[in-house]
């Protein structure tokens, strides 16, 4: 019992966490990372150009700007790791005036009903399976972002955001972080710039462990966690679109986007230290603007195969989408074909215009 835990603590706390006073590990926040709303999941989330819906908080601010009515709601619910881990998100934007807006949005990821077995043998080294309790470990984050924009194509926007990781009783942070973006306009061009994390973003980590945990670490040769500070450190994502008009019907919108990550050397395309780039590509061919199709390229990483040979792995990404009057239904299949090591996911996501009644752009 003393292995099941080890692997609880150790799992949870201790390596998915972090433990110095004040650390910068790769891949903090990543949660953050995954991407919202169907339609750019299924462009390999190439989209901070070419955003224009509530979604826009999320990606890029400044499309805030280009939203289709004064109100937006976007939803969205998705399952990775055969349904162990969930991630939910909820968004509702609305227009200030013709040239700004804001929007609030809220992320959740987590894994929930965790056997907890810390407490499984009493004092007399008896084991008693109704002493095992269960916990949740999800990180949230809440999000205000607001897009203006200004003369000549030019948009400003930023998002701050709170952050809040937990895991059961055992552990949990507070973070804060800011955002900044800015977009461009060229007739069919529009070109986008996104700082994430633009002042580094911290989370203040505090962990609550009985007596029992305590010894479980001691036993197990495992460092006892110590409050301290986690640091995300700044991800730079730009990205240029074009839209073309095919005839009277059919419209089709191409993005390229590359992050530019700081945290040090990624397995991605370009792998560099301090600085790695991650490119992706995606596009949507729109008829009438009720039907899309949707695909796209992305999670460029290189693996080795059992016999040593160092291979290049993509992920292709499809999606479709509907309009039908106030109502957007979006779906993305990502992972087709099984080309990567990614799990296949089907994705939905939902969008309301609760004001039917549009502002021109």
């Amino acid at each position: 019992m003393r292995l099941s835990i080890f692997i609880l603590l150790t799992l949870f706390v201790s390596n998915f966490y972090g433990q110095s006073s004040s650390s910068t590990p790769k891949y903090s926040n990543e949660f953050l990372n995954i991407g919202v709303g169907a339609r750019a999941l299924g462009m390999s989330n190439s989209i901070i150009a070419s955003t224009n819906d509530v979604h826009s908080g999320y990606w890029n601010p400044t499309g805030l700007t280009n939203l289709a009515s004064d109100l937006q709601v976007g939803l969205m619910h998705a399952e990775y790791f055969a349904g162990i881990a969930k991630y939910d998100y909820g968004a509702i934007a609305k227009r200030i005036d013709s040239t700004s807006a804001f929007s609030v949005s809220f992320i959740r990821f987590g894994v929930d009903n965790i056997p907890n077995t810390t407490e499984l043998i009493d004092a007399q080294g008896n084991i008693n399976y109704d002493r095992i309790s269960y916990f949740s470990a999800a990180d949230m984050a809440f999000l205000l972002s607001y897009g203006k924009k200004l003369k000549g194509g030019l948009s400003l926007g930023g998002s701050a955001k709170i952050i809040h990781r937990q895991v059961g009783d055992f552990a949990k942070a507070w973070g804060f972080g800011l955002d900044f973006s800015a977009s461009y306009q060229y007739k069919k061009w529009r070109f986008a710039a996104l700082a994430r994390d633009i002042t580094t973003t911290f989370n203040a980590w505090s962990y609550n462990l009985s007596d029992e945990m305590l010894e479980t670490f001691t036993l197990t040769g495992n460092e006892i966690p110590e409050n301290g500070l986690e640091i995300t450190l700044p991800r730079i994502i730009i990205g240029a679109s074009r839209t073309v008009d095919i005839g009277e019907n059919f419209n089709l919108i191409t993005e390229l986007d590359a992050d530019v990550t700081t945290d040090g050397m990624r397995n991605v395309l370009i792998s560099a230290s301090p600085f790695s780039i991650d490119p992706h590509f995606g596009m949507e061919l729109g008829f009438k603007n009720m039907i899309f199709l949707r695909s796209g390229v992305g999670n460029i990483q290189r693996s080795t195969e059992f016999n040593g040979k160092e291979i290049t792995t993509v992920q292709p990404n499809i999606g479709l989408g509907i309009k039908i009057k106030g109502l957007s239904i979006d779906y993305a299949l990502t992972d087709i074909g099984d080309a990567s090591v990614a799990l296949y996911s089907n994705i939905f996501s939902l969008r309301f215009n609760l004001n039917p009644k549009s502002i021109s752009n």
